[in-house]
C-alpha cells in the first residue's frame, strides 16, 4: 500500500487509522471517483481500477442504496485479474444525503467524505429562495460547510437587490458571486478549495456547476449546455464525478436534481433557518407552532415585518415534509420487521414438516 499517493486524493491521518484493520488483512485503500451502471471506478495509489461488490457485501447491504459505496467513499479493496472487489466502505465522515427518488422510504447518498458543499443558484430569472432554503437545509444536514455560490453574474440584474434577498435566507452562510464568463469570483471560489480537501457542487440544472468546474479546471473538462429560453436549466452532468483540482483538492460534480426531497434532516433544518429557531426559543410556549399562540417571537417578528411570512411557510412546509418521511420510516420498520417474522414462521413451519415426515432435521 502506497499510501501518500494518495494524499492527493483525501487520504489523511484518521483515514489511515480507519483503513488499520483492513490493511492487516491484507486489502488496499482506494476513493470512488464515480459509479457506472452497478460498478465503481476507484481511485488507487496504481491508478484508477474498475471495481464491484462482494456477494457478501450485497447480500449484507440488501436494499438500502445508502449503504453501498458512493462518489467520495474510501473503500477496502482486493485486486482481481479483471479490476477489484469492494469488501468494505469506511464510515463516512460528512455525507450528503437525499431522500431516494421513488416511493420507498430510503436514503440516497449524494457525496462521501465532502468538506464544503458549493450551492449553487443561477443570478437569472430562475433563481428560486425557496429553493434554495431546501438546498441549505440538505448542505448544512450534511456536516460539511455550507457555500452559497451565485452564478452567472454577467446575466443578473440588479444583483444587489438580489444578493440582499439571498443573505436574508442564507444565514451564517457565506455567499460567493461569480461568472465562469468574465471570470469574476473565481479566485474567491479557490479559495475555499485547500489542497487534499474534497468539495462538492449542488443545485438544479442548468445553474452553471458544470461551467465552474470548467474554470476552476482551466480546460473545458465538464459538458455544458446553453440553458433553455425560459432561463431554467438543461441536464448536462448524468452521473456524479470526483475530479482532482490542478491546485490541489478534489471537486465533486453532481447532476441537477429533478427532485430534492430531504432525508433525515432536522439539524440541517435548524442551520438553515437558525434565524427562525433563534426566535422560536423566546416564544412563551415550547411547543408553539408559530400559528395563533400567544407570546409568539416568530408571529411577532413577523407582524413587524423584520421576518418574511414566506420564509416562515417554507419552514413549516419542509418540518412537515420531515415528519411525513420519518413517519415513512418507522412505517418500513414496522412492515420490515413484520415481514421477518413471516419468513421465520414458514422456515418454522418448513422445518416442522420435515421432521413431522423423518422424526428428526437433516
Amino acid at each position: 500500500m502506497n499510501a501518500p499517493d494518495l494524499v492527493a486524493f483525501g487520504w489523511t491521518g484518521d483515514v489511515s487509522t480507519a483503513f488499520t484493520a483492513h490493511a492487516a488483512a491484507g486489502l488496499e485503500p482506494g476513493r470512488v471517483v464515480a459509479e457506472d451502471r452497478g460498478s465503481y471506478i476507484v481511485q488507487t495509489a496504481g491508478g484508477e481500477r474498475r471495481a464491484s461488490v462482494t456477494g457478501r457485501y450485497r447480500f449484507d447491504a440488501g436494499n438500502d442504496p445508502a449503504a453501498y459505496p458512493a462518489v467520495g467513499d474510501w473503500v477496502a479493496l482486493e485486486a482481481r485479474d479483471d479490476g477489484a472487489s469492494v469488501h468494505a466502505v469506511l464510515p463516512r465522515r460528512t455525507s450528503v444525503l437525499r431522500h431516494a427518488p421513488g416511493l420507498r422510504s430510503v436514503a440516497q447518498v449524494v457525496a462521501a467524505n465532502v468538506d464544503v458543499v458549493f450551492v449553487v443558484a443561477s443570478l437569472n430569472q430562475d433563481l428560486n429562495l425557496r429553493r434554495l432554503e431546501r438546498y441549505l437545509a440538505l448542505a448544512w444536514e450534511s456536516g460539511a460547510e455550507p457555500v452559497v455560490v451565485l452564478s452567472k453574474a454577467d446575466l443578473g440584474e440588479d444583483l444587489d437587490a438580489t444578493l440582499a434577498e439571498v443573505e436574508s435566507i442564507a444565514v451564517g452562510v457565506t455567499i460567493i458571486v461569480v461568472s465562469a464568463i468574465d471570470g469574476r469570483g473565481i479566485d474567491e471560489l479557490r479559495g475555499h478549495i485547500r489542497p487534499g480537501a474534497t468539495v462538492a457542487f449542488v443545485g438544479s440544472s442548468g445553474v452553471g456547476k458544470s461551467s465552474l468546474i470548467n474554470a476552476l479546471l482551466d480546460q473545458a473538462a465538464q459538458s455544458v449546455r446553453s440553458i433553455r429560453g425560459d432561463g431554467k436549466g438543461r441536464h448536462t452532468t448524468t452521473s456524479r464525478r470526483l475530479i482532482l483540482l490542478p491546485g490541489g483538492g478534489v471537486v465533486i460534480d453532481t447532476p441537477g436534481l429533478r427532485e430534492l426531497a430531504l432525508w433525515n434532516a432536522d439539524a440541517g433544518l435548524g442551520g438553515a433557518f437558525a434565524d427562525i429557531e433563534s426566535l422560536a426559543s423566546e416564544c412563551a410556549f415550547r411547543d408553539c407552532r408559530h400559528v395563533t399562540e400567544a407570546g409568539c417571537a416568530v408571529r411577532d417578528a413577523m407582524e413587524s415585518g423584520t421576518l418574511a411570512e414566506a420564509r416562515v411557510g417554507s419552514y413549516r412546509k419542509l418540518h412537515r415534509e420531515l415528519e411525513y418521511v420519518a413517519g415513512k420510516q418507522d412505517e418500513s420498520v414496522r412492515i420490515a420487521g413484520k415481514n421477518r417474522w413471516k419468513t421465520l414462521a414458514k422456515q418454522h413451519r418448513q422445518r416442522e414438516k420435515v421432521r413431522a415426515k423423518y422424526g428428526r432435521l437433516m
